[in-house]
């Protein structure tokens, strides 16, 4: 499967997403953009899984999250496979799309928000720099992929709903499963940072059956991908719902939480100040716990943040 490509086949009850985040130069804003088929935080999508297997094209979704003090807005409405349409080079969802503009990614973003039914409406432009060709498995049945496409990105963001213009670093990268996360993962913590020469990434997984993952890239501006030595685990915070958070700090004491983006029942989005190689830099933390995810209460509250298109 290549990850840059829109079109590649979604097996049943699989999945297959689309992200990007950015932060604001001056670090008072951020967004964050997933493109989903078979939206995997869907409680219709679960649902309809454990009648059998079911279209992932049949529960799509756009999630675009503003952060700041300017227009904060939460959208992720989801849409069927009459909604969709997917050509190599472009996702289209109803009114939102994507699409590869030579060397760029483009996004269109017309939506509302959720719960307050608010528009979201505007561009996101992501320019990649040197993408990397690295897949790596997350799962010992190579059933989970995640490709880090572009972690050196720079991206430009210009909204008319709400008012908003700013620029800044980003990040751009695909995963891809045949089964539900939940069926193989209890929980996971993943960070990625800008620096002066590329980026780092730390992903730390643990699987259903109690094994881990952990994964600590650095990645240059010429896309190449290396590991490094991974540095100690380091605390954080748990989040209000009870998430545990954590991440891995090159010093005791090192990584400080500079603010929680989104805390809700089974993640946490957040930014962090940390240092690596002694370079000072803000991080996109994410904490995300499947157990949680699937707990009965939790699906019972995701209608009101997911709504479902209903034509």
């Amino acid at each position: 499967m290549n990850p840059r490509d829109f079109s590649a086949p979604v097996p049943a009850g699989g999945y297959a997403w689309w992200y990007v985040d950015a932060v604001s130069d001056d670090g008072r804003s951020g967004l964050t953009v997933i493109a989903f088929v078979g939206s995997v935080f869907s409680p219709y999508y679960s649902f309809a899984r454990r009648r059998g297997p079911v279209d992932p094209e049949r529960h799509c979704a756009v999630n675009v999250v503003l952060y700041g003090e300017r227009g904060r807005r939460w959208t992720m409405t989801e849409r069927g496979a009459s909604h969709l349409h997917r050509t190599a080079t472009s996702f289209a969802l109803g009114p939102s799309t994507l699409a590869w503009d030579g060397d760029a990614l483009v996004i269109d973003i017309d939506e509302r928000a959720a719960p307050l039914p608010r528009r979201v409406r505007g561009r996101v432009r992501v320019h990649p720099g040197t993408p990397t060709d690295a897949t790596f498995h997350l799962d010992a049945e190579r059933r989970h992929r995640w490709s880090p496409i572009a972690p050196c990105a720079r991206v430009e963001v210009r909204f008319d709903q709400p008012a908003l213009a700013w620029a800044g670093d980003g990040y751009f990268d695909s995963n891809a499963g045949s089964v539900p996360l939940e069926d193989s993962f209890d929980h996971w913590t993943w960070s990625r940072a800008p620096l002066r020469d590329g980026a780092a990434i730390l992903y730390d997984v643990r699987r259903r059956d109690g094994s881990v993952q952990n994964l600590s890239l650095r990645v240059g501006r010429d896309g190449r991908v290396a590991d490094y030595a991974a540095p100690a685990a380091c605390p954080l915070p748990g989040t209000r719902w009870g998430i545990a958070r954590a991440t891995r700090a090159e010093t005791p004491g090192g990584t400080r939480l500079r603010t929680t983006l989104t805390d809700a029942p089974f993640y946490a989005r957040s930014l962090l100040d940390t240092r690596i190689d002694g370079e000072p830099v803000i991080a996109m933390h994410e904490a995300l716990s499947m157990r949680r995810f699937v707990a009965p209460w939790v699906q019972a509250m995701l209608p009101f943040r997911m709504p479902r298109a209903l034509r």
